[in-house]
């Protein structure tokens, strides 16, 4: 009985470990709090595939796992399969399915006995997680993000007393202080990857100014400090230069950053998002940046006043204050929703001398940058900012959905 309940509990933490990150915005709110390092003792080979159901064809499931492999799950008599509830930690209230009940898009885990060539398992066991399920809760997660949630760019960390700093997103606003605490959930994105799902367990200490974070959890009653329940965190890139060629067979770019001066190659993929500034608005936050005031007329490209320190956080205020950004009542606009209605561009309409501002990736030894987001029609911004430095700022906040939208810009909906 004991065995039955660790294997049990075994099962049920690891698919709430691989099933709770599925979308863009942080699920895991109990699922990363315990994590088993030793697997079941077992005398014969046993494997754990986890994924989405792909195909179905009799008695075989057809999964593709995280990794994008595929695998042949062959449910048989005995083989016992239950359903549970995105988040439920154990399996006292799993309810038992039939195999009718699974349908492609639906996430399970399947243990089982690998045949030799590693391409299918005889299933002793499935827990079910309905897609449907995942997205009630996924949308449950994304309005509590965005309710409890705070995020931006950090300036300063405090290791020894559980203290990140985010800089204030405009002059007019506060740093927020977020206080971790040994309950904290920390998540920590991957340097090739903006994939939630991605993301591995982490530690404070890895977190350094100039990261991206977004925490959520109780918030002071004057915004200043937020107690976290959870905090995700990266480090980005961000680009500003001109393109200098594309390459559509290896779906890569290459931009010459104006702030080092040297050619970048990025990697475009079915992530990133590629969208094109409304002229309107680049010239309003190239006025920002020259200093000139929001409801100026808009200024012909080149020339003007040096950019101010603040310049940045002032042009994303600008950014703010156009139709398709803002909220009801006011407050912070949601910069994910206004990446959405802006226009989509392809790898195949990016030109030679065009300009662009992109948040990427921090890519790895083995590994190009990824675009994240990328924004054409920039020119004026980058005429107002010729080393690029202010420009690529503005994107900053929108990678972790720093306006309260989603958590990574470009991550698999």
């Amino acid at each position: 009985m004991r065995s039955t309940r660790i294997s049990s509990m075994l099962l049920v933490r690891a698919l709430a470990l691989s099933f709770a990150c599925l979308s863009v915005v942080p699920l895991c709110a109990t699922a990363h709090q315990t994590q088993d390092t030793q697997p079941p003792t077992s005398t014969s080979p046993s494997a754990k595939p986890v994924g989405t159901v792909k195909a179905l064809s009799g008695n075989t499931i057809t999964l593709t796992t995280s990794s994008g492999s595929t695998v042949d799950i062959v449910v048989q008599n005995s083989t016992r399969m239950v359903r549970i509830a995105p988040g439920q930690k154990d399996l006292k209230d799993a309810t038992p399915v039939q195999l009718q009940e699974v349908h492609v898009g639906d996430r399970i885990l399947a243990r089982g006995t690998p045949s030799e060539d590693g391409k299918s398992v005889a299933a002793s066991s499935i827990i079910l997680m309905k897609e449907s399920d995942v997205s009630a809760k996924q949308e449950q997660d994304r309005e509590d993000w965005q309710k409890r949630g705070v995020g931006g760019l950090v300036s300063k960390v405090d290791v020894a007393n559980g203290i990140v700093i985010l800089a204030a997103p405009a002059p007019s606003d506060k740093p927020v202080t977020i206080h971790i605490s040994k309950s904290t959930i920390i998540r920590r994105y991957s340097p090739d990857s903006v994939k939630f799902d991605d993301a591995t367990p982490g530690t404070i200490d890895q977190i350094s100014a100039g990261d991206q974070l977004r925490a959520r959890g109780v918030r002071s009653a004057d915004g200043s400090e937020l107690a976290a329940d959870e905090v995700v965190s990266g480090t980005f890139r961000n680009v500003a230069g001109l393109v200098t060629a594309t390459d559509a067979a290896n779906n890569t770019l290459t931009v010459m950053d104006l702030a080092t001066k040297k050619p970048v190659t990025l990697r475009i993929n079915a992530d990133s998002q590629l969208r094109q500034l409304p002229a309107m608005v680049a010239q309003r936050i190239a006025l920002r940046l020259r200093g000139g005031s929001a409801g100026d007329a808009p200024a012909a490209a080149g020339g003007g006043a040096p950019a101010k320190p603040s310049d940045g956080a002032s042009a994303q205020a600008t950014l703010g204050r156009t139709s398709e950004g803002a909220r009801p009542g006011g407050g912070a606009p949601d910069f994910q929703q206004m990446l959405k209605r802006m226009p989509a561009v392809t790898l195949a309409d990016l030109q030679k001398g065009e300009a662009v501002m992109v948040v990427t990736t921090q890519g790895s030894a083995s590994s190009q940058p990824t675009a994240i987001t990328l924004l054409s029609g920039v020119e004026p911004i980058l005429s107002a900012s010729p080393n690029g430095n202010q420009a690529a700022m503005l994107l900053s906040p929108w990678n972790l959905g720093g306006g309260g939208g989603d958590a990574a810009a470009g991550a698999n909906p």
